[in-house]
Order: C-alpha cells, then structure tokens, then sequence
C-alpha cells in the first residue's frame, strides 16, 4: 500500500501540481465521491472528482473539463474554497477545492470508476484519502455564524431571539459578551449552552473570556491578538479565528483552525474607524486559504450568495443575526 501524503509545504525542488478538486454537492445535502481506479497510485482508495489543471486554464474550467469527461456532468455553477497542499511519495500536489451547487447530467462511470454518493456525516466508503476527511468537516459548517449580542440587546432578548433562531436552522453560535460583569456571563453561558444542546448547534466561546469555557463549550474563537500569539493549536474540538488580512488567514491555516472569520468587508456602526476590506480586499485576502472563510461585516443575510460566489465558506452575522 502506498504511503499517506503529509500536508504542508511542497520540498523547495519538488514540482507543484495544481489540482482541480469538485465538491459535488445534491440538493439533499449529499456529495459525490469516487473511487480511484486500478493503474492510478492509491487505486481503490475514495476522493472527490477533478484532475490535473492544464496550461492556460483556469480552476474553474479545469474542473468543468475534469467532471465532463470523468462523469458527464455539465457544471453550471462552482464557487471557490480551500487550497491544500499535500505532499505524495510520487508526486505534490495543490488541490483547490470548488463546489459544485449546478450541473446538467447524471453522473456516468465514463472511466469505469465506482462513484457514490454520501452524507457527509455517514460516509460509508473507505479507505478515504487524506485529502477527503477535513472536506468532510468542511462540508458540516453551516453556511451562518452568528455572534451574540446580549450586550446590546439585553440577556432576556438576546435569549429570545437564540431560541428563534436555533429554531430557524441557527447551528453554529459564538458567545463574545467582553463587558458582561462575571456573574452575569457565566449565568448566560449555561443559558445558551443549554439551548444549543437542545437544538444540535455548536457552542463556540470568544477567547477573551476565560479557558474553562472554551472547555465546557465545543470550543474557543480567537481573537486575532490571540491567533498572533499562540504557536499552536488549542486543543478543542473546534478552533475559528478573527482574521483582518491575509497574513491572519495564512497564520490560521497553520495553527489548524478550523475555518476564520475575515473583515470587516463593508463598513460597520460597531467599528467606524475600521477600514474596510471591500469584496476585492475579501477576495485577495482569502484567496489560497487552508480551510473555510466566513466573511464577517455590514452583512445581511441576503449576502450570503454573493459572499460563497466570492469564495466565502459563508457569513457571519451580529446584529443582523437577531432582527436588530
């Protein structure tokens, strides 16, 4: 059996190859995954669909040319995500990841190759490349991050509108209270903990607040002092991070955070000395980042298309996440 690629960067004399990877995604939420053919190094074992970009193309058009001739699939719309770089015994290799939400087709073993297609929480398929399991991670992020406001609402409203919207589909949560008195933050930590658990979402707590309750949560949200500081990763089962600027993102991808925060991208009433990134600044900033980027201010939810066509994993909302 071959040996499993490391990820990281590429050997200074190692020739880098630029690879197309497609996140087919179906309406039900399942995606399409294929398995490596005999003659192919890691044959038998499971990825996603794409291939080799060629000269002159764009990722973009290589992966439509990769899945029309690997599976007729005829996309229509894919939208940028991370780029990975994983190191093979025969080969390195850049995988820019896309998703795939549109195509014509039904998918066809033009290759003789086995396809399925899977939850991405009961992946029954294996082995799995290594390049595959933190898409699958990926793929369990919600495409919304609300940010508490309990500061600004009040504990008692904010709860209210926690419960609307938990009961609205709300599944990742970060609880930033920095000028609550003690007391009163730690009585809303349970509050909202509580809720959470209820409704299946995720507890994240802003790192300004003290480590037992990251701990007691499903984990911590970083500053960007914070992700300045720390040489490695807390071990959580969750780690995001505030990013302003693409050497934040490119710290965060190294540390192993899960998925950043990055803005603000237009200009905020909470921060009106902050100079926003705009979308070109968004785009540069985030472009070639290791893991999902949600990008964060003066959003409504009506952004959330034009955020993920920019290559946002999604939004992140404060106050436009409880009706305020």
């Amino acid at each position: 059996m071959p040996s499993l690629p490391e990820t990281g960067a590429a050997r200074v004399t190692e020739r880098v190859v630029d690879v197309a990877v497609g996140v087919v995604i179906r309406a039900d939420g399942a995606v399409l995954l294929g398995q490596r053919v005999a003659g192919k190094p890691y044959a038998g074992w499971w990825e996603f669909p794409g291939g080799k970009v060629e000269a002159g193309e764009s990722i973009e058009q290589a992966l439509a040319r990769e899945l029309h001739e690997e599976l007729g699939l005829d996309v229509e719309r894919s939208t940028p995500w991370p780029v990975r770089t994983f190191v093979y015994p025969h080969a390195t290799v850049r995988l820019h990841f896309r998703r795939v939400w549109h195509w014509r087709g039904e998918p066809t073993a033009r290759e003789r190759q086995a396809f399925v297609w899977c939850r991405p929480d009961l992946i029954d398929v294996a082995p799995l490349l290594p390049a595959t399991v933190p898409v699958l991670a990926w793929l369990r992020l919600p495409p919304t991050y609300a940010i508490s406001a309990a500061e600004s609402l009040g504990e008692a409203r904010f709860l209210a509108a926690l419960e609307r919207a938990l009961a609205d589909g709300l599944r990742l949560l970060q609880l930033r209270e920095k000028t609550l008195p003690p007391d009163r933050f730690e009585s809303l930590f349970y509050q909202v903990r509580s809720r959470c658990a209820e409704h299946g979402a995720r507890l994240l707590v802003n790192s300004d607040h003290p480590p037992s309750y990251w701990h007691a949560a499903d984990g911590v949200h970083l500053t960007s002092a914070a992700l300045a500081g720390l040489a490695e990763r807390p071990p959580l089962p969750l780690v995001a991070a505030s990013c302003h600027h693409a050497d934040d993102v490119a710290r965060a991808g190294r540390l192993g955070a899960d998925f950043a925060v990055l803005g603000p991208v237009l200009p905020t009433p909470s921060h009106p000395g902050a100079a926003p990134l705009g979308w070109d600044g968004f785009v540069a900033a985030a472009a070639d980042a290791a893991m999902p980027v949600f990008a964060l201010g003066g959003l409504v939810s009506t952004d959330l298309a034009d955020a993920i066509d920019r290559g946002a994993h999604g939004i992140a909302l404060r106050s436009g996440a409880w009706g305020d």
